[in-house]
């Protein structure tokens, strides 16, 4: 149990017993790719890896934090965070208690033991799962009652937004926080990033002996890097051209009128990425509603063509995987997350799934890549406490 490897790892470093041990789910994004800082849709699942964060509450305001994914303990004086301090991974833990204090709740510093099981680099948003596990403990541990409705827990993933750009310094949208905070078990969550509604989607596969495959590729993935901010500051060049408030105001049935005005050809292929995908996310919407998985399977394929050629956020490893999926017979696919690296997924035959990752091994391997870490997932549950 990852849970009691948390709190295994608190005991050994504080030398006393943590109050609990919380976690939260990695996501994969079914479908609604860059659309979430554009004030779009998108159709996140939970996944069952999760980050445990074994932690206690301190009567100063000093965070400490430490991982067994991570050498050394950090720790900080939440009057010292800002922007770039902590660096590294102690910013998404550190950030949650800073950020919460900055939203007006009156919260002090954590005793921090982290166990990390969401695949790092995947674009599996380890980072959001981390954040959120430290979110629902400071939640609990402070008495401020947030995990206990869907409004509390929505205020919880704002609070987690705020701390990853403000102090990682990663210009993400809501997407993956609220994945973990709001997800539920046996179906996909639609989440409206310009009003922040939620809905929940039936996503049970296994009863139509379907199965989601992850293809982690891994190859480098990174969204601090200048190439996720590029775009989103593109997407609001666009809006500004448009005099839109954001992207998701342009209907796709307007792009043939309104592309030619915008000043470069860069600027059309990222419009055009982020108006066609919003559809998608309202045409897979329904396709899932009405069992159609086939429509979903071809909408996944349209979703990689536009990330791969309009919003050039594709690479050599993901547009393999993809390819090899498709040829072993997988209904659909499409590169995951942030993009410049991580993961794929592909909807699959549920007995046909380790076929298919048997072809895309053999395709990286024939590719000179190295060896992908190909796994079936389900749509799971939210952040909360385990221990």
């Amino acid at each position: 149990m990852t849970a009691d490897h948390a709190a295994e790892l608190f005991r050994s470093t504080f030398g006393a017993e943590p109050s609990g041990v919380w976690s939260a789910p990695g996501r994969v994004n079914l479908i609604g790719e860059h659309t979430d800082y554009n004030g779009g849709l998108c159709l996140p699942i939970a996944l069952p890896q999760r980050t445990f964060a074994a932690v206690r509450r301190r009567d100063d305001d000093v965070v400490r934090v430490v991982s067994a994914q991570a050498d050394g303990l950090v720790e900080v004086s939440l009057g010292a965070v800002g922007p770039g301090n902590p660096s590294g991974w102690a910013a998404y833990v550190a950030g949650v208690p800073w950020s919460l204090r900055g939203a007006g709740y009156a919260v002090g510093g954590l005793d921090v033991a982290v166990d990390g099981r969401v695949p790092l680099g995947a674009g599996l948003s380890s980072s959001a799962a981390l954040e959120c596990a430290v979110v629902a403990a400071a939640s609990d541990l402070h008495d401020l009652g947030l995990l206990a409705s869907a409004s509390g827990r929505s205020t919880l993933a704002a609070v987690c937004v705020e701390a990853e750009n403000a102090v990682a310094q990663a210009p993400t949208g809501g997407m993956d926080q609220s994945a973990a905070l709001l997800a539920e078990e046996g179906h996909a969550l639609l989440l409206d990033c310009r009003d922040h509604s939620t809905e929940q989607v039936p996503f049970d596969l296994a009863a139509h002996g379907l199965a989601l495959l992850v293809m982690d590729t891994r190859a480098e993935h990174a969204l601090v890097d200048g190439q996720y901010a590029e775009r989103r500051d593109s997407c609001e060049q666009a809006a500004r051209e448009l005099d839109v408030a954001s992207l998701r105001e342009v209907s796709a049935d307007d792009l043939a009128e309104i592309l030619p005005t915008l000043s470069s050809d860069l600027l059309r292929r990222r419009a055009r990425h982020v108006v066609t995908e919003i559809e998608r996310v309202r045409q897979a919407v329904g396709a899932l509603r009405n069992d159609d998985f086939q429509a979903v399977g071809r909408l996944f394929l349209e979703s990689h063509a536009s990330m791969r050629d309009d919003f050039e956020i594709s690479v050599a490893e993901l547009d393999t995987a993809v390819d090899a999926a498709v040829r072993a017979g997988a209904l659909g696919a499409r590169m995951t997350g942030g993009g410049f690296g991580g993961s794929a997924i592909a909807l699959v035959q549920a007995d046909a799934a380790e076929a298919t990752i048997t072809a895309v091994e053999k395709a990286f391997a024939d590719s000179g890549f190295g060896a992908p870490d190909c796994f079936v997932v389900t749509a799971s549950g939210s952040a909360g406490r385990d221990a």
